[in-house]
This record gives C-alpha cells, sequence and structure tokens, in this order.
C-alpha cells in the first residue's frame, strides 16, 4: 500500500516503494517510479522516436559485431536504483558480468551506459531527479539526447568517480567510455539527416582494427 505523505492540511499524495511499483507494473505498461511517484511514459513524437531507433540499431549492430556482449534494452527492461526509484530508460547497456545477474522481471541495479531522448513532457526529468538518481545510483555513462535542438550531452563519472562529468563538448566524435571502441559522430545525431547504420558500423569497426 503506498505510503500518505501529506503537502498541507487537505493535499496528499501517495509515495509508492519499488517493490509495490515493480508489483504494480506490467508487460506494455511503460512508467518510471521518481522519488516515490509515478510518472507514465507519453506517446513521443518522430523525431525522438526515429533518433533512438538510430542509436539503438548501431549500438546493437555494435556490441554483436565487436563479441562485446552484454545486453542492450529499449525502454522494456525496469531497473531498480533505490527504495522509491525504478526507471525504464529508453536505451540502457548492461555489461556481460552484469547481464548475468538481472533478475527475471527486472534489473535490481544500475546500467553501465544509459541514453535517454528529451522531450516537451520528460525534459526536466531527465536533466533533474533522473539525472541525479543515475549518479548517485551507479550508472557509469548518461548521454542525453535533445531530438528538437540537437544540443546532445554526454556524461561520464569524474576521476573520483562521484559525480558525473559532461565530456566531449564541442567535438565532432564522441567516444563512449564504458563501450570499448564505440563512438557516434555529432552529425549521425540530427533525426532529419539520419546516416545509413551500415555505413556508420562500418566507420566504427574500421577504425577498431
Amino acid at each position: 500500500m503506498p505510503t500518505l505523505v501529506s503537502e498541507a492540511t487537505a493535499v496528499e499524495r501517495k509515495l509508492w516503494t519499488a517493490e509495490e511499483f515493480l508489483d504494480w507494473l506490467q508487460p506494455k505498461i511503460y512508467a518510471d517510479l521518481i522519488g516515490g511517484r509515478k510518472f507514465m511514459h507519453s506517446p513521443v513524437n518522430l523525431r525522438h522516436a526515429n533518433l533512438l531507433n538510430f542509436v539503438d540499431h548501431l549500438l546493437r549492430r555494435y556490441l554483436e559485431a565487436s563479441d562485446l556482449g552484454g545486453q542492450l534494452h529499449r525502454e522494456s527492461v525496469a531497473v531498480r536504483l533505490g527504495p522509491r526509484d525504478v526507471f525504464m530508460p529508453d536505451l540502457a547497456w548492461f555489461s556481460p558480468a552484469q547481464a548475468s545477474q538481472l533478475a527475471e522481471t527486472h534489473a535490481p541495479f544500475a546500467p553501465l551506459w544509459v541514453a535517454e531522448a528529451l522531450s516537451p513532457r520528460t525534459a526536466r526529468r531527465d536533466i533533474g531527479a533522473k539525472f541525479t538518481a543515475y549518479e548517485a545510483h551507479g550508472v557509469r555513462e548518461y548521454w542525453v539526447l535533445d531530438p528538437q535542438t540537437l544540443a546532445h550531452r554526454f556524461y561520464a563519472r569524474d576521476g573520483g568517480g562521484e559525480i558525473f562529468v559532461e565530456f566531449a563538448q564541442g567535438e565532432e566524435i564522441i567516444r563512449s567510455r564504458e563501450i570499448r571502441g564505440f563512438f557516434v559522430r555529432r552529425a549521425w545525431l540530427d533525426p532529419e539527416r539520419l546516416p545509413k547504420v551500415g555505413d556508420c558500423l562500418a566507420e566504427i569497426l574500421q577504425q577498431a582494427h
């Protein structure tokens, strides 16, 4: 039963635990639990969907071609980060060691790499509460993609490993810090001018050898 908290005499809201949320969550229901509050995912526009499709297909094919392995999930696996935080990331990569420890119904720990594509309804959460939760609970690299303005930002752990620090500011090539050998060109991340996945993959693999 969700916990009731009061903001004022006549205002109450329910705070869910991660376990309550996971019990409630069903297949084909897409939602996040953020600080004990439930947020349903809304339909996205085509710019958002096309950009995610591109990154998903490119990274998935790279993981297979490079034998790097692990598991890449697209808004389909609930990730339990804390007692009141459960997210369904747009894209989440779990290393091979992590993948072997995933639970049957959810991920009980943070993936190493996460990408979220901003939308008008979710942007404040993706760069606010979700950013800090990913940072606090072990995500090593966080890509924040902006299909509208193309102001994509990329974060990884600082030297001490405690907080996210932005990297690749103004750089044409964004090299992942956690997915060995994987990179994207900034020019590839325009949903109106998406290149062919096969051509991009060939360039990445050529540089890897």
